[in-house]
């Protein structure tokens, strides 16, 4: 993915606004550093926090558009398997089945369904869609509704909305132009993945990656678990 920097003009800096919510200790981390640092543009940007499986979409201003359960790969791990995103799910192991951490930009595609989704990690065939519930064994709709992320584990790598949430907020937050989004580690250290300037105020600014537009020639694999 080529690197390069959008001209918009910059907002002068201003701290992360979270309203009500109470975040973890790591995604307030991150979201004052991406605020303070501009390190998403002008783009809206998306943390999502795995230990609490958790979503966050905050304007390109760094207030906090709204908040949802999700449901996420059911391996923990911050890494993907090596070619992953070419192989059919039936060769998918069950310790690969992570969710990546780190800074993506994310991408609108579609599935081999037509439906809309946002690729994460276009190679790794990560993506973030609609919830499906067409497993009943999976249980995931319940799983969503549980007040404890414990339960939250189950899909090949992929993150799952509600359908609400994805449709009222998580879509138009990403519909007018590139969104980044930011996946906490659970096991590496933030830093590790977002460099020395997560845990006080950012200096360096990390140009907004230039996304080229997709084939959905990967749809039919981790776009649909």
């Amino acid at each position: 993915m080529a690197i390069a920097a959008l001209c918009w003009p910059m907002a002068a800096a201003a701290d992360v606004d979270f309203g009500k919510t109470q975040p973890s200790a790591a995604t307030r981390s991150v979201a004052t550093w991406i605020a303070q640092a501009k390190d998403n543009g002008r783009a809206s940007f998306v943390i999502i926090d795995k230990r609490e499986a958790r979503m966050y979409v905050f304007d390109p201003a760094a207030r906090l558009r709204g908040t949802s359960p999700i449901l996420l790969g059911e391996a923990a791990g911050d890494d993907t398997a090596p070619g992953i995103g070419e192989r059919p799910l039936s060769q998918v192991l069950p310790h690969e089945k992570t969710t990546p951490a780190g800074r993506f930009v994310a991408e609108h595609g579609r599935n081999t369904n037509g439906e809309d989704i946002v690729w994460v990690d276009y190679d790794a065939a990560v993506s973030m869609h609609r919830v499906r519930p067409a497993v009943a064994a999976e249980r995931r709709l319940q799983r969503l509704a549980t007040p404890t992320p414990g339960d939250n584990r189950i899909s090949f790598g992929c993150i799952n909305v509600p359908k609400t949430f994805y449709d009222t907020q998580l879509s138009p937050a990403m519909s007018n132009r590139q969104s980044v989004v930011y996946i906490l580690p659970e096991h590496k250290s933030l830093r590790e993945v977002f460099g020395p300037g997560v845990r006080e105020v950012a200096t360096e600014r990390r140009a907004l990656a230039q996304a080229p537009a997709r084939k959905n020639s990967k749809a039919s694999r981790k776009a649909n678990d």
